[in-house]
């Protein structure tokens, strides 16, 4: 069991909730908000909304569902080192990415293009949206209604013009304060989760090579180790062996250098974290090192002309999308076409926000292929 540092996030001392209520006699605040996300729609719809492959282009890349649990997984087990609220990241983890669009970032690029007259659009943002107005599960508000440090770890950054509209937890970006160290690791653990499984899936894809990875130091290291130790180890071992020890090596950094860094500042509270700087974070060496891995990964997977192919696709698709159902809100569902009479633009980004890859090719399909229906 973790014994909770006094500057964790303390459940029975939360903020609370927009509209009140009983507490639970079998769960913790946190675990609450867990199970509600995880029983949310937008959380069944993340196995269909890939990270840098569309879905249909193989079973085996990782899906936003399939990386939001790597991300809770490593976020636990970075809290519980560092004596924090467990339950707290992992909720925070497995929310993070609701409110991503299909077709990872050049969906969202193409809908906040869409969207630039009507207040943008920012996948960020669009979590935060979906737990509190879009899930419509509970007979006595719109949304979870999930404690306010779960939301908080959700809204990673924030305009100050979109902080203004945002009401508590929007307070923050105004005031320059720091989230919980929960909503931070998490945050972390994101990074390091991505990057890394960006680097299995690319791989397997045939996008990039070990001979370009060996060119980051981070990788290049981890490698050497893994057949120093094991000479003649099949390839497919010998990746995931590489890739896990660099996962380690970051962890055990963040790790490493946080407990550093609040040993140092000595918070008492909750309330201290909030004062102070960000606490958690990488040592400068490997701060470097991830760097440069980040810049890898973009120049060499995300923007290799094979992906960019399939991301021009995909921006088609939600611009037209968007431009259709904008002209004509009569295709929308029923339950969209009455916001549509209040804030059309924005009822239609919801719509589009909502879909998995699959569902916005199928739509797309129906919409614009005469063939379909003949």
């Amino acid at each position: 069991m973790n014994t909770l540092a006094p500057y964790a996030a303390n459940p029975d001392q939360s903020i609370g909730r927009h509209h009140a209520e009983p507490a639970s006699s079998t769960r913790n605040a946190f675990q609450r908000d867990r199970d509600r996300i995880i029983h949310s729609t937008a959380f069944r719809r993340l196995e269909y909304k890939t990270q840098v492959f569309v879905n249909h282009e193989g079973d085996l890349f990782r899906t936003r569902l399939t990386h939001s649990l790597e991300v809770a997984q490593m976020a636990r087990g970075i809290a519980r080192t560092l004596h924090l609220h467990e339950d707290l990241t992992e909720a925070i983890a497995l929310a993070h990415d609701l409110g991503h669009t299909p077709f990872g970032h050049a969906g969202q690029d193409a809908l906040n293009d869409c969207m630039r007259d009507y207040g943008g659009f920012e996948h960020n943002l669009q979590s935060l949206r979906v737990v509190d107005q879009l899930e419509q599960r509970y007979a006595e508000f719109d949304g979870l209604n999930l404690t306010f440090e779960v939301r908080e770890g959700i809204l990673k950054h924030c305009s100050i013009r979109n902080a203004k509209q945002l009401g508590d937890v929007g307070v923050r970006f105004i005031e320059k304060t720091s989230p919980s160290l929960e909503a931070q690791l998490t945050n972390y653990a994101d990074e390091i989760a991505y990057n890394n499984h960006d680097i299995d899936d690319g791989l397997r894809s045939g996008l990039i090579s070990i001979e370009q990875l060996s060119t980051v130091e981070l990788f290049a290291q981890n490698l050497a180790e893994v057949k120093v130790k094991y000479p003649v180890l099949e390839q497919k071992r010998l990746l995931h062996e590489t890739i896990r020890r660099m996962i380690n090596t970051l962890v055990v950094d963040l790790c490493t250098q946080s407990a550093q860094n609040i040993a140092q500042h000595q918070p008492d509270s909750i309330a201290d974290i909030r004062l102070l700087p960000q606490l958690i974070g990488f040592s400068e060496g490997v701060a470097k090192q991830n760097l440069e891995l980040k810049q890898f990964l973009r120049k060499n997977l995300y923007q290799h002309y094979k992906v960019n192919r399939m991301s021009a696709k995909a921006v088609r698709i939600v611009r037209e999308l968007f431009a259709c159902f904008y002209e004509n809100t009569g295709l929308l569902p029923n339950e969209f076409q009455v916001y549509a009479e209040i804030d059309k633009a924005r009822a239609v980004a919801d719509y589009i926000a909502g879909m998995t890859d699959r569902f916005a090719i199928r739509e797309h399909r129906k919409l614009f292929t005469v063939e379909e229906y003949l």
